[in-house]
């Protein structure tokens, strides 16, 4: 294999970056540079080299955080290392919004733009930045500021993330939670972070000058209105353990599930899930025990777990929640859905935009490795099973699962054609049960109260609690756990909406608009489909008359266009088509308007019928329902 590398070198820190994750070099021409050797050109690792291909993604993370970009000289080193092609690599690096390719300063202000902060006005805190510190993009005093898609904080708009490179950050949580006492603390990182939210430009314009000022980040309970209430299931946990503590997790009930687990056996496990009727809650809603079925019947091995907690869906933040407030739960369900499957091996794929849960999780993991509760031996069981998280970098579509699948292989994060489906060929071509955080933490309700008392709740089609995802113009933003069943009116009653309510979206940027009258519409599958609208993963947008509909669908066009993978022209370039004809009709009205809308709605039916994933598929949701449901656009197609 002709791998063609270039005549850039690394710096020092930038190999040390890439020798820290993957070790010092086996052999003197594997950490070579043209100063020792020149012919470099051909792949010397061999197979070995090769089957190393996974850690691309975890090696781009390590130069990225390091040196706050990626040099030539870094990603030719790197590939060097993994016996990757440099061009594959530079797809793959110029994939991920997070990561750069160019120089920029080491700290780097992701600042909000996404549909919860854009009805909190980051319209008017972009143009403040843009005054104060420099327009987007333009490096100024050591940072540089730039919008971002949602970064799941949805309950404190505006939001902005700063990331700055090269600053080791200690394990401490800097809202006051502690590690338990006795336990190890996790090595530094080489970049620290800061949350600002809600979000002033004079807080931003502070927090670039000096992170450390930055205020605390707020509990993860903070976000949970209904935190210590009695009644809960999946959130009873959050506000009321320490997160950090895996003797408080087991003193509240955690690890009793597992143990139940091994008692029936894997096929009990699966069993249970199915009676229960427990179904996936990132929105597509397939049925859990069946997926979970299949995975384990398969004759190849080995077989896989995977956990996607890159909720990137506009309006979400649920699974943050559970992961900041609760993660031994996720730690405990992966480890249960892994013995049910026949699975060995977990992968936990974390969004990048969420430090904190990084922490936690990487707490939770070597506390329960620590503990016997992963690795060779599970509670004596003779079942080994561990975890290892992996880190997205900011691209949207690796929230399909087979987008996903590439981007932990070290590919660019493109979704793959079905069939064959995962179950049969996922992650690494093996059998592949892969779920989200929430569908994961039902089991454990379903394995310790029965599967008989888990589907009482609820209805029917949709047993058990649902979290949902409350943000916009409401007076309590936040996560709010309600039984299947319960209607909208319900809802919004508990999160508080304004008097003039102008429209409600539901299931995100890839859902639908409800009518503010719609309060009936029960919150199942089954119920919003026969409403004609979705459920999704949870999400509830409330807009005020105060927002601009139209420049809120912009906003969405916009979004999808930047987050299509660009892999099948109806996505491609229908986003891109969408975004121009909604551009127009703001500035047009009569026979011009209508004539856009028409076109609107013939690319949305070609986005819908023909792009090969749900990005493309459902690009036009929102959008046609606004028009549809709202008459968004009435005035401007009046002839």
């Amino acid at each position: 294999m002709d791998l063609h590398f270039g005549d850039s070198k690394p710096t020092d820190e930038e190999r040390a970056a890439v020798d820290a994750l993957l070790g010092p070099p086996a052999s003197a021409w594997e950490g070579a540079d043209d100063r020792t050797d020149t012919d470099l050109r051909w792949a010397r690792g061999g197979r070995e080299a090769r089957a190393r291909r996974d850690l691309l993604l975890p090696g781009l993370h390590a130069v990225n955080d390091r040196i706050g970009w990626i040099s030539e000289g870094a990603l030719d080193y790197l590939c060097r290392r993994l016996t990757v092609p440099p061009a594959e690599a530079y797809g793959v690096a110029t994939f991920y919004a997070m990561f750069a390719v160019k120089p920029r300063p080491a700290k780097v202000l992701h600042v909000c733009t996404d549909l919860a902060c854009a009805a909190h006005g980051s319209q008017a805190l972009c143009a403040s930045l843009e005054e104060r510190l420099a327009p987007a993009g333009v490096p100024t005093a050591g940072a540089v500021w730039q919008p971002s898609p949602c970064l799941g904080l949805c309950e404190r708009a505006p939001a902005a993330l700063l990331i700055q490179a090269g600053a080791a950050e200690d394990a401490t949580e800097r809202d006051g939670t502690t590690e338990s006492a006795g336990a190890t603390e996790p090595p530094p990182r080489p970049y620290a972070t800061a949350v600002i939210a809600p979000a002033t430009a004079e807080a931003l314009v502070l927090a670039t000058a000096a992170p450390e000022a930055a205020p605390a980040e707020p509990a993860a309970s903070m976000a949970v209105p209904q935190a210590g209430q009695p009644g809960l299931t999946l959130l009873r946990r959050v506000g009321v353990v320490d997160p950090y503590s895996l003797d408080d997790y087991r003193a509240h009930g955690g690890y009793a599930a597992l143990r139940r687990a091994f008692d029936i056996g894997a096929a009990g496990v699966i069993r249970e899930v199915a009676d229960a009727g427990l179904v996936g809650r990132g929105g597509a809603a397939f049925p859990t025990g069946r997926k979970w079925g299949a995975t384990a019947s398969q004759p190849a091995h080995p077989h896989y777990l995977v956990c996607n907690a890159d909720e990137s869906e506009p309006g979400t933040f649920k699974d943050r929640v559970v992961m900041e407030g609760d993660p031994y739960s996720l730690i405990e369900s992966m480890t249960i859905a892994g013995y049910a499957v026949g699975a060995h091996r977990g992968y936990l794929y974390l969004r990048g935009e969420y430090p904190r849960a990084l922490r936690l999780l990487q707490n939770a993991i070597d506390r329960a490795r620590a503990r016997g509760l992963l690795g060779d031996d599970i509670l004596g069981q003779g079942y080994a099973f561990d975890i290892e998280i992996r880190r997205g970098a900011g691209a949207y579509i690796c929230g399909e699962e087979t987008a996903l699948f590439n981007s932990i292989e070290g590919y660019r994060g493109e979704p793959r054609s079905k069939p064959p489906f995962p179950v049969e060929q996922g992650l690494f071509g093996k059998p592949t049960a892969e779920n989200n955080v929430e569908t994961l933490i039902n089991v454990l309700p379903i394995l310790t109260d029965g599967a008989q008392a888990y589907a009482a709740i609820g209805t029917e089609g949709s047993t058990g609690p649902k979290l949902f995802c409350v943000s916009g113009n409401v007076s309590r933003p936040g996560i709010y756990e309600l039984p299947f069943g319960a209607s909208l009116g319900d809802l919004l009653d508990l999160a508080g909406t304004p008097r003039e309510v102008r429209a409600i979206l539901l299931g995100g940027a890839a859902g639908g608009f409800v009518r503010p009258d719609e309060r009936d519409i029960p919150l199942t599958f089954e119920g919003t489909r026969a409403a004609g609208t979705t459920l999704g993963s949870g999400v509830v947008l409330v807009l005020d008359d105060t927002v601009q509909l139209p420049r809120m669908l912009l906003r969405i066009a916009e979004f999808f266009r930047d987050e299509s993978c660009g892999q099948c022209v109806p996505c491609r370039v229908g986003t891109v088509r969408q975004e121009e004809a909604l551009h127009r009709i703001l500035d047009r009205t009569g026979a011009e308007a209508a004539g856009d809308i028409a076109l609107l709605r013939e690319v949305g039916r070609a986005m819908k019928d023909a792009s090969i994933c749900g990005l493309g598929q459902t690009a036009w949701s929102a959008v046609e329902s606004a028009i549809d449901r709202l008459d968004v656009f009435e005035s401007r197609g009046a002839e």
